[in-house]
């Protein structure tokens, strides 16, 4: 099979990784891909946004399968396109992948159907989004309605910092001309993956991210500075009841609305002392939680991604290593600002030399003479695989202290929940 994998971060590196290694594949290509998805796949300069371009580049490559990545592309309405061109593709129509571009939509779905998930209300005008949330107790979120690159969330612990988020939301913002404003839940946050063919479920592995920017999870909200799966908070009884109170449900819903879905889908979760509840809903795989899941898996992803566009999941199943994956993102300093580019990164062999360590990269470039060089906001995700979450820690760490980049800046404590569980465990 011929495979386009539409994107260029460490979420694509991952997926491509993944996607190199089955057996069905012929040729993987990846547009635009970066530096590491080079090594396992031919990178394409296609502009995906020119939906026909793409078109014209399955049909002259004789594409098989299109893997959708990003959310920008599934939004925009990209598998729609190929649908009707006749090419086969993995991943929502614009309609279906509303549950992410639109928190608006996804909140009133879940109001009308009774999946667990904070209060709300939502706002086109900033006047009457201030005057509800000056009435509100605080902390207390405000959310840009539509996609915002993991930066649209603002957790506002006093009036003033709420008031001044709904500014920042509708000032210049063309994805802030709504906005969603939450009660604030406590728990533990965990991510939890499912493939989806438009009727059929089949849970994936959960994950817990560090959403962020700075140690002890301090700082603004990023696209996510590490993870590791499994997620301990998530048991069998809370993976049970998610998939039986939010997913099925929800997949249920967008059927009988006509918009079935297909592709995986994402649940960010609060585990509340009340059980789990929805925070938002994402249309493709996790970044960086595709970095832990797919060293994971054990079973062919080609095969499962298939299944999925084909509507045939009732009749599949996917096995997983009984191992704890972690990654640590190691980001451009400026990030989550304005991060700065151009800067070399050396040492990427020596870390990946440890044995379980695999480094995806994310934005990154190489230039003419082979060096590579930081193109992006998060630039390497550095992944270990363990038999504990301590060991996988360990070797990440140690991974990470062989690249020479100053550069760049990560966090170092990713997986300190998983570590206190499992030294809680230990000691018990």
């Amino acid at each position: 099979m011929n495979v386009l994998l539409i994107g260029g971060g460490g979420r694509e590196h991952a997926l491509a990784w993944a996607l190199s290694a089955s057996p069905l594949l012929d040729t993987l290509y990846s547009a635009p891909g970066n530096a590491g998805i080079a090594d396992v796949a031919q990178c394409v300069d296609l502009k995906v946004d020119d939906h026909e371009a793409v078109v014209t580049f399955c049909k002259d490559k004789a594409i098989d399968l299109v893997v959708v990545g990003p959310e920008v592309p599934l939004v925009a309405g990209l598998t729609d396109t190929l649908t009707a061109a006749g090419i086969k593709c993995f991943g929502p129509s614009a309609a279906a992948a509303q549950l992410e571009g639109s928190k608006g939509f996804t909140k009133d779905l879940c109001r009308a159907i009774g999946i667990p998930t904070a209060a709300y209300a939502r706002f086109d005008s900033a006047d009457d989004a201030k005057a509800y949330a000056a009435q509100q107790p605080v902390p207390i979120v405000v959310k840009a309605d539509g996609l915002a690159a993991g930066k649209g969330v603002i957790i506002a612990q006093t009036q003033a910092e709420a008031l001044s988020a709904i500014d920042s939301l509708f000032t210049g913002n063309a994805s802030g001309a709504e906005v969603v404003i939450e009660e604030f839940l406590t728990g533990e946050e965990a991510s939890f993956f499912a493939l989806v063919d438009g009727e059929h479920v089949l849970a994936l592995a959960t994950a817990q991210d560090h959403k962020r920017v700075g140690e002890g999870d301090q700082g603004p909200n990023t696209g996510g500075m590490g993870a590791y799966s499994p997620a301990p908070v998530m048991t069998d009884e809370l993976i049970t009841r998610t998939m039986d109170e939010i997913i099925k449900p929800t997949v249920a819903e967008m059927a009988r609305r006509g918009t079935p879905f297909k592709g995986v889908l994402f649940a960010g979760l609060m585990i509340t002392d009340e059980g789990p509840k929805l925070i938002e809903y994402n249309v493709r795989f996790g970044d960086p939680e595709a970095q832990v899941l797919m060293p994971r898996l054990k079973s062919d992803l080609l095969p499962a991604l298939i299944a999925s566009a084909d509507g045939v999941l009732d009749r599949f199943d996917l096995r997983w290593h009984d191992t704890v994956a972690l990654t640590v993102v190691l980001a451009a300093n400026g990030y989550p600002g304005t991060p700065e580019k151009g800067s070399e990164i050396k040492g990427i062999d020596a870390a990946s030399a440890i044995d379980g360590v695999t480094v995806f990269h994310a934005g990154t470039a190489r230039d003419d003479t082979g060096r590579i060089l930081a193109n992006g906001g998060r630039v390497l995700n550095v992944t270990a695989v363990g038999k504990t979450v301590r060991e996988a820690h360990d070797r990440a760490y140690e991974a990470v202290s062989r690249i020479d980049w100053p550069g760049g800046f990560c966090r170092s404590d990713i997986g300190w929940r998983a570590l206190a569980r499992e030294t809680s465990d230990t000691e018990a």
